[in-house]
């Protein structure tokens, strides 16, 4: 199982915000991305923004309710994480998976005395919005998701018309909605994402069929010894793995190859990164991975220019999966 050629193995570990400082619309700059491993400690205002992990595929943001907070989702792959202000008693957001339906970086409220809305990305016809706005650590909107300012702004810059936005549990509710983890548990639509564990005798699994194209992330995960592999938000393929843990930090790569078309392997900046950005992969830690032969092969072949690696001690595996849920139209369920 020893691991030769492709330095598939580096990389990045995830979104959570710094111990900064919060002001009213939110603080100014991203927290480390270590910091979204403990999503649930963030501080009223902080948030974490690196899409460097998944520079292609589609985007879901998933709102819990439960938790005040929100998660991006890109390829499949985790790329942001906020805190943010829901509807209060009495104009509670709604839950349900919905599309952005309009996206106006300088609205104004029509039914609140023209109250601005930066960065409103519309979510049904009748008010309800992800949108900057206050963020004091409790539900306090009339109906929309405040989200901090520069994140509203980053996130408005990423999502497309259409994109899959899930809300899910109740503000200031015992029953917590399934927490959101480095893999998206929905996809599209809000359906499901299978993320079927390896069976006991079972060292890979490998159904590029399933996606047949598209850009491609993989997640080493040191706490489960696992490589994930997905292809536009879906997995394609799983091994059981030896990863180093002599580095508990996130890291990500990108594949540049050389002219020459040598594998090469390039660190990507991130939050709390940023003096990786640029750096090649040092060829000592590909010697110390191993993985199986036939399964590493196979991921030689879906990789190309531009597909990432994302190195994280934290665990692909979360303890509970999100479920379908009603898809609502621009107004309502249905």
């Amino acid at each position: 199982m020893r691991i030769h050629g492709i330095a598939i193995l580096a990389g990045l570990v995830l979104l959570l915000p710094y111990p900064g400082d919060a002001v009213a619309q939110g603080a100014r700059a991203s927290s480390p991305v270590e910091l979204a491993q403990q999503a649930d400690q963030l501080k009223p205002g902080q948030w974490v923004w690196a899409p460097e992990i998944a520079p292609e595929g589609p985007i879901t943001v998933y709102v819990d309710l439960s938790r005040q907070l929100a998660t991006v989702y890109r390829n499949g792959v985790r790329i942001g994480v906020s805190t943010v202000s829901s509807g209060k008693p009495g104009h509670e957001t709604p839950t349900g998976v919905f599309t952005i339906l309009q996206k106006d970086a300088k609205h104004r409220s029509s039914t609140y005395n023209n109250a601005p809305m930066p960065y409103q990305q519309r979510l049904t016809w009748d008010g309800v919005a992800l949108h900057a706005g206050g963020l004091p650590g409790y539900p306090e909107s009339h109906g929309c998701v405040h989200l901090p300012f520069e994140f509203a702004r980053l996130l408005f810059g990423e999502t497309p018309m259409g994109a899959t936005v899930i809300v899910a549990g109740k503000a200031g509710g015992s029953m917590l909605a399934p927490a959101a983890g480095v893999i998206a548990a929905q996809g599209e639509s809000g359906v499901a994402t299978p993320h079927v564990p390896l069976a006991e005798n079972e060292p890979y699994r490998w159904t590029p069929e399933v996606s047949p194209q598209g850009p491609v992330t993989i997640i080493v995960s040191r706490s489960d010894q696992r490589i994930l592999v997905l292809r536009n938000g879906v997995e394609i393929g799983r091994s059981r793995a030896q990863v180093p843990t002599s580095d508990f930090e996130t890291h990500v790569l990108t594949y540049a190859p050389e002219g020459s078309g040598r594998a090469r392997w390039v660190l990507v900046g991130v939050p709390g990164h940023a003096g990786d950005d640029g750096r090649p992969l040092d060829s000592s830690v590909l010697s110390q991975l191993r993985m199986p032969k036939d399964f590493l092969a196979a991921v030689s072949g879906v990789i190309v220019p531009g597909a990432t690696v994302l190195v994280t001690q934290a665990p692909v595996l979360p303890d509970n999966h999100g479920k379908g849920m009603t898809v609502m139209d621009g107004a309502g369920s249905r």
